[in-house]
């Protein structure tokens, strides 16, 4: 897995701290080159909550959803507990690349720890399976996606809602930009000792994850040939989770 550029285009540590910290840490995933958002929201007015994100519920619609030519995956119907959208990531050419649904109750980046610890959640990344490729613009070349795609966007998603509430925002910046490389390292490693397998079933067929918990909450990514799934949660187990293709987006919507 290519090493997201270092600079502070996509540093998760650097640039305007008004923006949400899952914006600036989901813009760090440069495993796809020139990745960008869809459908950019409005933030939340000053003084209120952002939801995940960094984008009210409310405001989130299945419109980049439905342009990608690949399936949508969440939990299965096992859980019937909320689900909510999160966003979409594109390359240059506007084709869709990835994606993430959410599950259970919506974590918060408020800094009020409390809040963080009772949020039970996961969320799953979906990422087209695409081999090293042209960008549809002729700009560049979009590097090739694997299961270590899945778990970093995974592993840093994962970030958005755990840094320390205690830090003032230059040491949140040291401390994310340092985490994320670890993320980075972690995924590019998923052989090594810091990743057990768990076996969880895909549209009802046992498949084998990678999976690692830390002290954030967990992180797993396996594959199903055509799409690569990751997915990270707190304060719900990932041994009894199912994953199944997203029959109609307006469960989620």
């Amino acid at each position: 897995m290519p090493r997201p550029a270092r600079d502070r285009a996509c540093d998760p540590g650097a640039g305007d701290y008004s923006l949400p910290l899952s914006e600036r840490i989901e813009e760090a995933a440069g495993q796809m080159e020139t990745t960008r958002r869809v459908g950019a929201q409005p933030q939340p007015a000053p003084g209120t909550a952002p939801a995940s994100e960094g984008v009210p519920a409310a405001g989130r619609t299945a419109e980049g959803y439905l342009r990608a030519p690949f399936p949508w995956y969440g939990l299965d119907e096992a859980f019937t507990g909320p689900r909510w959208l999160m966003q979409v990531g594109t390359a240059a050419d506007g084709s869709v690349q990835h994606g993430s649904t959410g599950h259970g109750e919506e974590p918060s980046i408020r800094p009020e720890a409390a809040d963080r610890e009772r949020a039970a959640f996961a969320v799953v990344v979906t990422v087209a399976a695409h081999p090293e490729r042209g960008s549809g613009d002729g700009t560049g070349v979009l590097d090739a996606t694997g299961v270590s795609s899945a778990a970093w966007l995974a592993g840093s998603g994962l970030l958005a809602y755990t840094w320390p509430a205690q830090l003032d925002h230059t040491l949140r910046g040291e401390w994310l930009d340092q985490q994320t490389e670890t993320a980075f390292e972690l995924a590019d490693d998923l052989g090594g000792p810091a990743w057990t397998t768990l076996s969880l079933p895909v549209d009802g067929v046992p498949r084998s994850f990678h999976y690692r918990e830390s002290e954030f909450g967990w992180v797993l990514a396996g594959t199903t040939g055509r799409v690569h799934l990751g997915a990270y949660g707190r304060g719900m187990s990932a041994y009894g989770l199912g994953f199944a293709a997203v029959p109609d987006l307006a469960a989620y919507a």
